[in-house]
């Protein structure tokens, strides 16, 4: 039975990983709807995740939405359809490619950095010192970061969506030269309140995933440089797989609802 060992080990690793994961996000949330708050802190971090992630967000939305509407318009032009581009449009960008995208970029972005952060305080024992002057390291350094998070991604989402659709403007009235006011008013007639508010709702929930695998791998690294070097990898790879996986999840309960 020797050959079941390593597999038992690397299960048990798992479920320890998960139960300390599950721990962490519930003593955080709990800490969240509880004062002391930190609005200095939460400021700044809502300035670091929402405006300094916004040019990056932007050119991604602004280049998915052109490449949207050039791909839509070569297969819709094989069924004599061309006039639908501006819905495909509106529709993948608001419900999908815009939190999905924006989220794996501040994720790249705001992840690592998180994680590099904490990881970094946590190994120079910058985080013991809190708790010795008496400040919870959870108030003050994971509360702020869950609360922009959740507030700034959806404010990122709604910028990224209206860039991406006046990318598929650009590239549908000056490349491929369908009518200004016809595709805004197919742009308009088609797009419904549900299309922007399950993607608004996507992208909280992105932010929240974001947030937390950073904080929590760089709250819990160790062994020096390295061992922050991993907690970054780890944050920016786990939060991009959750991120996909509970964009499925989030997909399929809107579904049913909106069916």
């Amino acid at each position: 039975m020797n050959f079941l060992q390593p597999t038992g080990r690397v299960f048990i690793a798992f479920l320890g990983s998960v139960g300390r994961l599950t721990m962490f996000t519930g003593v955080a949330l709990s800490h969240v709807v509880r004062p002391p708050w930190y609005p200095r802190i939460i400021l700044r971090q809502m300035i670091e995740i929402g405006y300094f992630s916004l040019p990056v967000v932007g050119l991604t939305a602004v280049f998915a939405g052109m490449v949207l509407a050039l791909q839509s318009f070569t297969g819709f032009a094989r069924f004599n359809a061309e006039g639908a581009v501006a819905n495909v449009v509106v529709l993948s960008i608001t419900r999908e490619l815009g939190p999905v995208l924006a989220g794996l970029m501040v994720s790249g972005r705001i992840g690592a950095s998180m994680a590099a952060e904490i990881g970094t305080m946590r190994v120079t024992e910058q985080v013991d010192a809190l708790t010795t002057l008496s400040t919870n390291p959870f108030k003050y350094l994971v509360v702020p970061r869950f609360i922009a998070g959740v507030t700034m991604l959806p404010v990122l989402v709604l910028i990224a969506d209206i860039i991406g659709v006046m990318g598929g403007y650009l590239i549908g009235v000056y490349e491929l030269g369908f009518n200004a006011a016809n595709y805004l008013q197919n742009t308009w007639d088609f797009l419904t309140a549900f299309d922007v508010i399950s993607g608004l709702v996507k992208a909280a929930v992105f932010g929240f995933i974001i947030t937390l695998m950073g904080c929590y791998h760089g709250y819990y690294s160790q062994g020096g440089a390295q061992g922050v070097g991993k907690a970054t990898t780890n944050a920016v790879v786990s939060a991009s797989i959750l991120i996909l996986c509970f964009d499925y999840i989030l997909t399929a309960i809107f579904f049913a609802a909106d069916g």
